[in-house]
């Protein structure tokens, strides 16, 4: 019986420490969101690129029914942090009109589609890289500034949660179908090779002022839909590829270790790792037990390969709830999902906002 109470406690204090009781205030001063098209809200909107996803049916359960250029039929899972975070809007994309003023107060959004830790990766796609994403947070930085003064900005910079999601597309749309780097780079190889801009990118941020960063975890590349589709064996194309998730897990481990040694060389950095592997691989083995019924094929088209451009009003076969499915399109959950992966992420990004 003690133990009940004293769990049930525990409980309580998270419920309340995320609902923000009595503050009436986010749990943090602002939200930035950088990476690819997992966490992108509509930046691609406005490049010349084919990775977009402004258009039906995207976005036909968001506010409004919207295409707003989220990869999603409805919220992103740093929409539903949000939320929780106590924000009663969401992080504005920095390429979009609405990035301007005091609407930029409270944090922005700078993730592109198909970007990677790899510039090269975006390059190829004409998407926002990673670094660039840096450059417009240095300007997105002076403009706060110039709005609330040196002292406020710094406070609102170092309290903020920055979330960094990306690494999916420098693996199945840039090394997995690269004759050159997959010649050149063992799956392991290219892991190492990723983790130089990643700790130089934590750096920079670092040194902008940033204290509490917070980056995804590789999902398991081998169940996502496209992923089986392209990369699967022929005669067995309803299982997980699982040289690809076998590579996933050999890049989170790496993910992991160089995060330690960056906490622990970067003084007042609270840097977290949120595991997005586990949640969803246990959504697409298990999709039963998680409320869905469908985790091989994406709701979109065929379900088995369709996102951004093929992907569209007029995909034969898609679906009519998408609630029962774990994917949207063949790269990228559903809101359904990505409201189970966001309640995972509110339990790990304690120490972020502690």
């Amino acid at each position: 019986m003690k133990m009940f109470i004293i769990l049930l406690m525990c409980f309580s204090v998270i419920a309340c420490f995320y609902a923000g009781v009595g503050t009436g205030e986010p749990l943090v001063p602002a939200l930035i969101i950088m990476g690819d098209s997992v966490v992108d809200a509509g930046n691609n909107n406005r490049l010349n690129t084919l990775i977009k996803a402004n258009f039906p049916p995207y976005g036909r359960d968001f506010l409004a029914h919207n295409a707003t250029g989220r990869f999603s039929n409805g919220k992103l899972a740093t929409d539903f942090t949000a939320e929780s975070l106590g924000f009663t809007s969401y992080p504005v994309p920095y390429l979009s009109q609405e990035a301007n003023g005091t609407n930029l107060l409270t944090g922005a959004n700078f993730a592109s589609g198909a970007s990677g830790y790899d510039d090269g990766t975006a390059i190829f796609y004409n998407a926002i890289t990673l670094n660039q994403q840096l450059k417009n947070y240095k300007e997105y930085q002076n403009k706060v500034t110039n709005i609330v003064g040196s002292e406020r900005a710094n406070k609102i910079f170092s309290g903020a949660i920055h979330l960094l999601s990306t690494g999916s597309s420098d693996f199945l749309q840039s090394y997995y179908i690269n004759p050159i780097l997959n010649r050149i780079f063992t799956p392991d190889q290219y892991s190492d090779r990723l983790m130089k801009p990643y700790s130089t990118f934590v750096q920079n941020l670092y040194d902008l002022g940033a204290r509490k960063i917070g980056v995804t975890t590789l999902p398991p590349l081998g169940c996502l839909p496209a992923a089986i589709t392209l990369f699967g064996e022929t005669g067995n194309n309803n299982t997980c590829v699982e040289r690809l998730n076998q590579d996933a897990v050999s890049f989170n481990t790496k993910l992991n270790n160089t995060s330690m040694n960056l906490t622990n060389n970067l003084p007042g950095l609270k840097l977290v790792v949120f595991d997005i592997y586990n949640p969803l691989l246990n959504m697409v083995m298990n999709p039963v037990q998680n409320g869905f019924c469908e985790s091989r094929r994406a709701c979109c088209g065929t379900g088995t390969m369709e996102t951004s451009f093929l992907c569209n009003a007029l995909s034969v076969g898609t679906c009519s709830n998408a609630t029962n499915y774990v994917f949207w399109d063949g790269f990228h959950p559903s809101e359904a999902a990505n409201r189970v992966i966001a309640n995972n992420l509110l339990v790990q990004g304690i120490p972020l906002i502690s």
